[in-house]
């Protein structure tokens, strides 16, 4: 079972469930928790092998990770804690996962918020990745995981979203980053089949001004979607949750209100 905190609001009777990225954990939404508890009820949850959600030692060598299995993680959280159905928030590969949620079980997903959203790698990312899959296990993994963040958050002002990540990261073991990392050889196929498919869900996107590698697929994707909006904020990075709270939760809370 992952690694969860709950937020019960008094009245209101919706959920929302926070999926955070690669190398990161539930923590890196402390700027959200204040905000969502008092309209919402709030899930924060730490995916497998991040956070306190700590692989058990009889299955580090069998465990077999894929988008799907990290997918089922999510839902049976959910099924434990009896939300039938629920408004989801990520950030980065963390909201691939919460797509593959809404593609296999849509009756769950009320809606998607999905900022530093990651529908499509240009050609940089996916060079940036073969390198990365190469070296993986001859170059230290927070080494290659700062060389990642520098090259998805380069600018001054990604310098606190930048950190937070890094050192979120250091608290995986280099085993489960690897793991992880080898997720990269399902990302083509399933972000081109999210690209093709109208899941029509109600989406909204909230993306940095200055996310280089990834807003420019987001733009053209919404224009194809029906129930999809692109919120873009500015002067901002790839982490816009961290970058621009405030903004980031006021679009996100009107969002899901207006539905």
């Amino acid at each position: 079972m992952l690694n969860h905190t709950t937020y019960l609001h008094d009245t209101s009777t919706q959920w929302v469930t926070f999926v955070h990225g690669a190398g990161g954990s539930s923590s890196i939404w402390f700027k959200q928790i204040r905000a969502f508890k008092k309209e919402f009820n709030v899930l924060m949850l730490d995916l497998r092998g991040h956070g306190n959600s700590k692989p058990k030692l009889k299955d580090t060598f069998k465990t077999k990770y894929t988008f799907d299995a990290i997918t089922n993680d999510i839902l049976e959280l959910l099924d434990f804690l009896d939300i039938q159905k629920s408004h989801f928030v990520g950030i980065s590969l963390g909201t691939i996962l919460i797509r593959n949620l809404a593609e296999k079980y849509p009756n769950r997903v009320q809606s998607m918020i999905m900022g530093g959203a990651i529908m499509k790698l240009d050609l940089r990312s996916q060079i940036l990745m073969k390198l990365g899959v190469i070296f993986k296990s001859v170059v230290p993994y927070m080494l290659l995981y700062k060389f990642f963040a520098f090259i998805i958050m380069p600018r001054k002002n990604h310098k606190t979203s930048r950190s937070l990540f890094v050192n979120e990261a250091k608290k995986m073991y280099q085993k489960e980053f690897i793991r992880w990392f080898k997720l990269t050889s399902e990302i083509n196929p399933l972000l081109r089949f999210f690209r093709a498919k109208d899941i029509k869900i109600p989406t909204l996107y909230v993306m940095g001004e200055q996310d280089h590698l990834f807003l420019p697929s987001i733009k053209k994707m919404v224009h194809q979607h029906v129930k999809s909006s692109l919120y873009v904020i500015k002067n901002c990075g790839h982490v816009v949750n961290v970058d621009e709270p405030e903004i980031f939760n006021l679009q996100s809370i009107t969002f899901i209100k207006s539905l």
